[in-house]
């Protein structure tokens, strides 16, 4: 029995001791990121899985399946190939996307449209153009067709008319814009937008069967279609100043939104702040009471393992005790702060 009690007395005192620090300096003793990671990409700021973490206008729109990350907006889901978080973009990836190779038609592609309240935060890039295919007559893009000039025009180079060039159309024949038998036939079968031209590629509304996009890789060059960066780009912001998360960041906290959905917060290991991790909020008299009942309970728990352990270490540990519980006993409300409980 006493060849155990140094070793017992050495554990108990590390645990103890832990304990304490962890209660007095909550900020340094657990891990407050919200950064995460889905197969090789890594998720960060603005952008987060976890629910609380982020920016609020971000919120719902990541999903890490099978380590594949998933983008999800109103127009459907799509993988996510890369984020740039220099260039503020994304590169998303989706099945029913025509390329050079394969044309999908059947109106099966997403296209992309967001919802309106993340209308300010994300959009396509202005070098990204969309390919709309084998659109009817009475689309919305043509309205007032022939008499009024058509959306359709290249985007940073690219269009219909170098996409014509894909394989995809061998066995497809197809009309060009300029050709003799153009207006005497209706609308051509490819017409290139870019995304602000009609705010939002939504197959079904416009009437086409398929579509492809593609986004400038400049300053690199390429050589035609087959060599097109086929996906979509999307350019996202944070609207406003984004000082508040520079700030918590700052001072070790990870960027998060409240309850509801909107509130901006600092999350700093055991507590929330409204500002950053150096700034100490309000606490409620019923989690200050939590917070002097905690620190009872670890008093009272090491007077009693060092009363069995027969340590004369004990009398220490209980004036210890009671230093700090006196300490945060006659502290103002405003002295200290806690997480909320989930």
């Amino acid at each position: 029995m006493s060849k155990l009690l140094p070793t017992l007395q050495f554990n108990h005192i590390i645990i103890l001791s832990s304990v304490l620090a962890c209660l007095i300096i909550p900020s340094h003793c657990s891990n407050n990121t919200c950064r995460s990671y889905c197969g090789n990409i890594t998720i960060d700021y603005p952008f987060a899985l976890q629910y609380g973490c982020g920016h609020p206008g971000f919120r719902d729109l990541l999903f890490c399946i099978n380590n594949v990350l998933m983008f999800h907006i109103t127009s459907g889901s799509y993988r996510v190939l890369q984020i740039d978080y220099a260039y503020q973009a994304l590169t998303l990836h989706e099945p029913h996307m025509s390329t050079c190779e394969t044309l999908v038609l059947g109106t099966k592609g997403n296209g992309f449209s967001v919802e309106p309240w993340r209308a300010p935060y994300m959009n396509p890039t202005s070098d990204n153009v969309f390919m709309l295919i084998s659109c009817s007559p009475s689309s919305p893009l043509f309205q007032g067709f022939p008499g009024k000039h058509l959306p359709c025009r290249n985007v940073s180079g690219m269009g219909c008319e170098e996409y014509y060039g894909c394989p995809a159309w061998d066995m497809m024949g197809h009309k060009k814009i300029g050709s003799s038998s153009f207006f005497g036939s209706g609308p051509p079968e490819c017409c290139a937008v870019p995304y602000e031209a009609i705010k939002g590629i939504n197959l079904s509304k416009l009437e086409c069967e398929g579509y492809s996009s593609a986004y400038s890789v400049a300053p690199l060059k390429v050589d035609g279609p087959g060599d097109w960066a086929y996906g979509i780009r999307v350019r996202y912001s944070v609207q406003g100043s984004d000082e508040f998360c520079g700030a918590c960041q700052a001072t070790g906290g990870s960027c998060g939104y409240g309850s509801d959905g909107i509130r901006q917060v600092c999350m700093c290991g055991n507590f929330n702040s409204t500002s950053n991790c150096d700034s100490v909020g309000l606490l409620s008299s019923g989690a200050r009471s939590m917070k002097v009942k905690m620190f009872t309970g670890v008093c009272l728990t090491s007077y009693y393992i060092f009363k069995v352990a027969l340590n004369p270490l004990m009398i220490l540990a209980s004036v210890l005790c009671a230093l700090i519980f006196d300490l945060f006993a006659s502290m103002d409300d405003s002295q200290l702060d806690l997480k909320s409980m989930v």
